[in-house]
């Protein structure tokens, strides 16, 4: 996939500043910036998502890189990959996170968060009572209002990301354990 707009140039300080936090430009920032309001907006609010503090950050990171496999954000998944291992979570089960179903290193827990992401992000999607009350019993009212409202972020992120053409940037090379592929065929719903 090829990028369906071409980049934009940013301004020095913004351009120094993803250097500075990430060693290169995001390409979705640099696509972004043809309306500087909304990549300023996007910013603005993906820090502070990334601010909450009421679910484990493992638990988000596993999140996170659920709904990017799924959704097929490989962007995504590179860089949620490559902040796992700048918050030193665990590489060996984060690694592991698009085949989780196959994978024998996660929590219940995990599994069940993982598994809300991709309930949450099937068209339509497909998060059941049972499912939902599961987890508000483990993690209570103010981590699971936080963990939902961050699915639904990523879902944002990804999906503009893929519909923009962006792709892997490399962030996830440093990593010392290789990222697992997703199977080919999913349990998972939908994702049209």
């Amino acid at each position: 996939m090829t990028l369906r707009l071409p980049k934009a140039e940013l301004p020095a300080e913004l351009k120094e500043s993803m250097i500075k936090q990430l060693g290169v430009v995001p390409e979705n920032v640099e696509v972004l910036w043809h309306s500087p309001r909304v990549t300023e907006d996007n910013l603005e609010f993906g820090a502070r998502v990334g601010a909450w503090d009421m679910v484990d950050p493992s638990l988000k990171s596993f999140a996170h890189m659920a709904v990017a496999s799924q959704v097929g954000c490989s962007w995504c998944l590179d860089v949620g990959y490559f902040q796992a291992r700048n918050e030193n979570l665990d590489l060996a089960r984060a690694s592991q996170v698009p085949r989780w179903r196959e994978a024998d290193v996660f929590t219940e827990l995990e599994r069940d968060v993982m598994g809300y992401a991709e309930a949450m992000t099937n068209t339509p999607p497909t998060v059941t009572d049972e499912q939902y009350a599961a987890l508000l019993e483990l993690l209570g009212a103010p981590a699971m209002v936080e963990l939902t409202a961050f699915i639904a972020y990523v879902n944002l992120a990804t999906r503009a990301n893929v519909a923009n053409g962006v792709t892997s940037q490399g962030f996830s090379d440093v990593c010392e354990i290789p990222l697992a592929t997703r199977p080919a065929t999913s349990r998972a719903g939908s994702t049209a």
